[in-house]
């Protein structure tokens, strides 16, 4: 949690950039490059995940401090003309190696907990999730109680700042063997964190409300900062109650425990396949011995759900591309709302901007752990697959776009709060089910592929639709005869985009319903609800 607190410098380009601007004499287009370099660093991390897969955390870590130092860091030097300019694409490349680093932290400590929590990984996916969407708001605040001098020196503190964190962390996070069943302690363990998590975000929505209405002392934004470090400290009294209330175990217990361990339910490649459990008693050893053979063969052609995928299998595996489709439409709508949420209000004559971008990003941390929890609801309670939560939250997402584009009052307001909250709760969703259905052993490879299909639908839907469309609008009510910059006004520029964003994500509604009905008796037997 603390490590991902610090790792989303991606939040923070947008205040970095004017500089860079500025600096090296850009103009917008030359910027939008070194955004799509930071996106590709920030979302390709297959690098990062096949480490994870044949080194220790530590070494995970390690990499993405060097990346963030090195990438960053010439950045700094290359704004502040400490060192020689370089071309364009070499500012890129320095961009999208410091943000990669970004990855490796993602990776490790994604990775570290779901094996130490496989019991619990609804909570654990959603709360992580969460604090690195928090950590834009964060750095924010740590920026303001520093009292940085200038622009650039925001850049220095995204060389250094994530890399001291993880400095400090490197040797702490790891996965911690011994607990594969869930624990008593847990769940008022995360019942606990998910507290915290939600005065948090409470409390950073508090602060930037009264930092925008109010001008505040210098002294009253350094107690602000305080108080936020203190929040985000404030998970280390799960450990260190755990520790002084757990009862030393005799080792006839200790015994026990290892045996339940090793062959409790949870994993479910070591029981029976759902059909041959669902076969009738009655059925004669004929029929048995068939269905073993048959299934021998399955398990030539590769491995069953639940069972340990290496990033060729699932390249090759139905549901697996069935998720990344369903993140691409899904995920691809809500950053293209995120990303176009100025030229939204801008259209509307809204000024608001900073209002709605603070409530995306709140929203974007609930949705991320609500996504988290309550997945782990349905399919604890009831045997549900988990991806209908993803389900339910892309309908929602598609309801909130198709109220933007009939124009009602309030649609920005709806719009950002169901597209903040539906954006976030698909990575804490899709990479619960990730881990479920393709096991443990390639997790940290298969994760950062699927996190390319924010990219990927991205690129299409802002980089095509929603554009294209913007565009054809703005010329149609500009004056010909003026060279200034086409701008579109009217509730027309965006409605359009956000009626077929509405579609794209009814299509991923679809597809996420489609897997939910492949995998209902893979999670049936899973959770023992079969």
């Amino acid at each position: 949690m603390w490590e991902l607190s610090f790792a989303g410098t991606a939040y923070m380009f947008g205040s970095i950039s004017p500089v860079i601007k500025a600096s090296m004499g850009y103009n917008q287009k030359q910027v939008s490059l070194l955004i799509l370099a930071k996106d590709l660093g920030d979302n390709v991390g297959l690098l990062a995940g096949k480490i994870s897969e044949v080194s220790p955390t530590w070494v995970v870590m390690l990499v993405g401090i060097i990346q963030n130092v090195v990438g960053y860091g010439f950045v700094w030097l290359i704004v502040t003309h400490r060192f020689p300019a370089l071309p364009l694409w070499a500012l890129c490349v320095f961009i999208c190696l410091g943000q990669n680093g970004a990855t490796y932290y993602n990776t490790a400590a994604l990775v570290s907990c779901v094996r130490s929590f496989p019991e619990s990984r609804g909570p654990v996916v959603g709360i992580l999730k969460g604090y690195i969407g928090l950590s834009g708001a964060i750095w924010t605040q740590i920026i303001a109680m520093i009292n940085a001098p200038d622009q650039a020196s925001i850049i220095f503190i995204i060389a250094v700042g994530p890399a001291m964190v993880s400095c400090a962390l490197i040797f702490i996070i790891r996965p911690v063997q011994g607990y594969k069943q869930a624990r008593a302690s847990d769940s008022s363990g995360f019942m606990f964190i998910y507290s915290i998590c939600l005065i948090l975000a409470s409390y950073i929505m508090g602060v930037l409300l009264v930092q925008n209405m109010l001008l505040l002392d210098q002294s009253i934004i350094t107690l602000f900062g305080v108080i936020l470090i203190i929040l985000i400290l404030l998970p280390i009294i799960v450990p260190i109650l755990l520790v002084f209330s757990s009862k030393p175990k005799s080792p006839v217990e200790e015994t026990l425990l290892e045996h339940e361990s090793c062959s409790g339910a949870g994993h479910v490649e070591h029981e029976k396949p759902p059909k041959l459990a669902a076969l009738p008693l009655s059925e004669g050893p004929r029929e048995i011995v068939q269905f073993e053979a048959k299934d021998k063969t399955n398990h030539k052609n590769g491995p069953q759900r639940g069972e340990d995928y290496n990033l060729t299998q699932a390249l090759v595996n139905a549901d697996f591309w069935i998720m990344f489709f369903s993140l691409v439409m899904g995920s691809g709508s809500g950053l293209t709302v995120i990303n176009n949420i100025g030229q939204m209000c801008q259209s509307l004559g809204d000024n608001n901007v900073n209002v709605y971008i603070s409530v995306i990003s709140i929203s974007n941390f609930l949705g991320r752990v609500a996504g988290g929890y309550f997945s782990e609801v349905i399919v604890r309670n009831f045997g549900y697959p988990r991806l209908v939560a993803l389900a339910v939250v892309q309908a929602v997402m598609a309801l909130g776009l198709f109220y933007y584009s009939l124009g009602l009052v309030g649609q920005v307001y709806v719009l950002a709060i169901s597209n903040g909250f539906g954006y976030g709760a698909h990575w804490s969703i899709a990479l619960a089910a990730t881990s479920e259905l393709f096991g443990l052993k390639s997790f940290g490879t298969l994760l950062n592929f699927l996190t390319m299909a924010n990219p990927v639908g991205s690129l299409f839907l802002s980089g095509f639709v929603a554009s294209t469309i913007y565009d054809y609008y703005a010329e149609q009510q500009a004056n010909h005869g003026n060279d200034e910059l086409l701008v579109c006004k009217g509730n027309i520029c965006f409605s359009v985009t956000c009626g077929i964003l509405a579609t794209v994500c009814i299509f991923a509604t679809a597809l996420s319903l489609i897997l939910v009905h492949r995998t209902r008796m893979f999670y049936a037997q899973l959770y023992g609800k079969f």
